[in-house]
């Protein structure tokens, strides 16, 4: 029997660089030779990619907050069961961008929802699986907000209405986006032996130099 994996998430507000860096991760670690998973939420089944588009979609704007979160949950107990799991089992290293404490940070206190509520859902319905080391890349609120509004602006060609919209997030104002920022901090504070922040405020590379080192102390990598 494969010695269980590794499960390595990465967090932080729209436009720190999360998915950079994990490809960066992704492509470092299987030239080590090591088998790699990467995944996203919400997302990461063909299920969370149907409830990916109903909650990133700007035309969604009447959801409510609670409704919002047990979409989010809806898509990661669908993701833990049919990926994460048995990737795990399999003795992989499961990358995910995103997971419950992007919920804690965005709905918990960007919609004013709570830490409990989140925590509580993550037990029940997720069997309260704990990433071994969650990667939270930090930057200054507005230049990750700019960032992001950018990067959706660049995707929009060649693609259809539907596939380029994820924009409703990015539509929130400045509180919206400090207050999941402080739930974040509050997190890595909460549990500093899981949580890292990385300074994302430099380049793509020295951010990845930062992250290698970081697997390769924590997770013997």
């Amino acid at each position: 029997m494969a010695a269980r994996g590794k499960f390595i998430t990465f967090e932080g507000l729209d436009g720190s660089g999360k998915s950079t860096q994990l490809e960066k991760l992704a492509r470092s670690l299987r030239h080590q030779g090591h088998s790699v998973t990467v995944t996203r939420e919400p997302g990461g089944t063909s299920t969370g990619e149907k409830i990916r588009e109903v909650l990133l979609h700007s035309a969604t704007s009447g959801l409510s907050p609670f409704s919002e979160m047990a979409l989010m949950f809806a898509s990661r107990a669908q993701h833990v069961h049919e990926v994460i799991l048995p990737a795990l089992a399999e003795g992989r290293i499961v990358l995910c961008d995103r997971f419950t404490d992007s919920t804690e940070a965005y709905q918990g206190g960007g919609r004013k929802l709570g830490t409990k509520p989140v925590l509580q859902l993550h037990e029940i319905l997720c069997g309260n699986l704990q990433p071994d080391l969650t990667i939270l890349l930090d930057n200054e609120v507005a230049f990750s907000v700019e960032r992001a509004r950018r990067r959706n602006l660049k995707c929009k060609a060649g693609r259809s209405e539907k596939e380029r919209d994820e924009n409703r997030f990015e539509q929130e104002n400045r509180a919206f986006f400090g207050r999941v920022r402080h739930a974040y901090l509050a997190i890595a504070h909460r549990e500093p032996h899981r949580v890292h922040i990385v300074n994302a405020r430099g380049t793509p590379g020295e951010t990845h130099a930062v992250i290698m080192e970081l697997v390769r102390k924590k997770l013997k990598l």
